[in-house]
């Protein structure tokens, strides 16, 4: 039976909706933050991927939430996904999602409260009967203030199915247009899945007006299979992150289940609108901006996603690429081209790469990027697409950082105690600083504690190799940790201790976002969220 749904009108039964909340559950990640301007981009390249709905963050949370979720609704004010804002029941926090959203052109409030007996006992306080009235309450104030509201029940899959059941008809009643049934602690295994949703759907009174949502936690590996468990089970909106970023370990991934219901059409005939080409690009956006690469063995976006070693299965592929591979490297937006630029190479053919990479940038960051890539076709033979990456994303993508390495030279050697000289500019101002330390790395970093006064503890300190050969560029990755806060910075060089500053002044910048960062007061339930 179609639905007729407030945001999508006529719904096809088989048409899957994509909700996207990067932006919002994966945020939540220990040591991912982003600022306004990393997440206005991320919001686009969402967009541009084909996501349905964008779960822009938490408004109350904090003021940069707030106008997080506000810029990216107005960034969308005539045409593009819809902009969700999550509430929990209380008045204050939905008047504020209602008034982030405002500006989009669909916009949807998330509404959720627990539903658990687990829950409900230590979490709310409350009994059952109290939280009916709440979830009637909270879904009736917001579908007052927008036309598509979503219900949750947290920690839907430990919660009693005749307690559900009840809730999920008082959240219809009210006004609910989706209804998600999360797996928050990823407990579920998919048979729970399957059961969960067919009798919700059977049971309740009007469940055939609304679409039901599936948002699984991967804690034991399971996420992805319970979505598609859950799609099978009736659910027409997959709640995902790209990567699968989120609380402890991570969401369903997004790409993931985009490609396994592309992949195994034939067992799960559904259809959705991820631009398939557009992941990878998008996951290395993301990478880039929270400073967290994935593993190279991850599904799809990996680097050995697509790579064979064994001499049986190189045999196999260059006889014929399908014995080997289920999927084309192309089809998620891997290329077969890697030596690209040199030297010699001019402007326009930079640019053209860049746009052939998935980067469109304005005149002065193409100009700064540019200039950097000169520098770095002076020092390396060959200049590969995977430094081209490296190298805008540290000259574009951080282009709005409040602190910017400016300059810095190193003094060291055998039997000499190495000394760094660092330049900053922390929102404007010029800084510089001096110090020893103990080899070249650690010298640089107490300079920039000099220079940016800081007590922080270095959690993590990693170097990789951006392409082969001596004059490769180095990434290095640095996780500082203060007063419980994780961040993660990188940056890139053909000089490791250059790549070094760039990293932990990256990891500074993640620092300062999440400093500004505050918890909403605790009226019926914590703050720290994972739907």
């Amino acid at each position: 039976m179609a639905i007729n749904h407030p945001s999508f009108g006529v719904m096809d039964p088989d048409r899957v909706i994509v909700f996207d909340t990067t932006l919002r559950d994966g945020e939540q990640s220990p040591g991912f933050s982003m600022n306004l301007e990393e997440k206005l981009r991320m919001a686009e390249a969402l967009a541009e991927l084909g996501a349905d709905v964008l779960e822009a963050g938490f408004p109350i949370a904090s003021p940069g939430d707030f106008e997080s979720v506000q810029s990216i609704a107005r960034r969308f004010a005539k045409d593009g996904p819809v902009v969700c804002g999550l509430a929990r029941t209380s008045p204050g926090d939905i008047q504020k999602a209602a008034e982030a959203i405002k500006d989009a052109a669909r916009g949807r409030i998330h509404t959720f409260v627990s539903t658990s007996p687990l829950h409900m006992r230590v979490k709310l306080r409350m009994e059952p009967e109290a939280v009916l009235e709440m979830v009637t309450a909270s879904v009736t104030m917001a579908r007052n203030a927008t036309a598509d509201v979503e219900w949750s029940a947290e920690d839907g899959t430990r919660t009693e199915i005749d307690f559900l059941c009840r809730c999920v008809e008082a959240a219809i009643k009210a006004g609910a247009t989706t209804i998600n049934i999360p797996d928050t602690v990823g407990y579920a295994v998919p048979e729970d899945m399957f059961r969960i949703f067919n009798t919700v759907r059977e049971r309740v009174p009007g469940a055939d007006r609304v679409i039901f949502s599936t948002h699984n936690h991967n804690d034991l590996g399971l996420a992805v299979a319970n979505t598609i468990a859950a799609i099978r089970a009736g659910a027409r909106q997959v709640e995902c992150t790209i990567n699968g970023i989120g609380e402890r370990a991570g969401n369903a991934s997004l790409e993931e289940i985009a490609m396994a219901l592309r992949t195994r059409h034939d067992a799960i005939p559904v259809t959705n609108g991820v631009k398939t080409p557009n992941i990878l690009r998008t996951s290395r956006l993301l990478a880039t901006i929270t400073g967290f690469d994935v593993q190279p063995n991850k599904a799809i976006v990996g680097r050995n996603a697509f790579a064979h070693e064994s001499g049986i299965h190189q045999d196999g592929m260059l006889k014929d690429s399908s014995t080997y591979e289920i999927m084309t490297p192309e089809s998620v937006g891997w290329t077969k081209s890697s030596l690209v630029l040199g030297k010699h190479s001019g402007r326009a053919a930079f640019k053209d790469k860049l746009k052939a990479l998935g980067y469109e940038v304005g005149d002065n960051a193409m100009n700064d990027a540019f200039k950097r890539f000169k520098d770095l076709a002076d020092r390396k033979k060959v200049v590969y697409d995977e430094d081209i990456v490296a190298l805008v994303d540290d000259e574009v993508v951080r282009a709005n950082d409040r602190i910017k390495l400016v300059g810095l030279s190193v003094s060291t050697g055998m039997h000499t105690r190495p000394i760094a000289s660092i330049a900053l500019e922390v929102d404007g101002e010029q800084r510089e600083g001096v110090a020893g330390g103990d080899g070249g790395v650690d010298a640089t970093f107490a300079a920039l504690r000099v220079a940016f006064p800081h007590e922080v503890n270095l959690k993590l300190y990693a170097v990789q190799s951006v392409t082969g050969g001596t004059d490769a560029q180095a990434r290095v990755t640095v996780r500082l940790e203060e007063a419980g806060k994780l961040v993660d910075g990188q940056g890139a060089d053909t000089d490791t201790i250059v790549a070094s500053a760039r990293a932990y002044v990256h990891a500074l910048n993640k620092l300062l976002v999440k400093r500004a960062r505050t918890a909403p007061g605790d009226i019926t339930q914590p703050a720290a969220l994972s739907a």
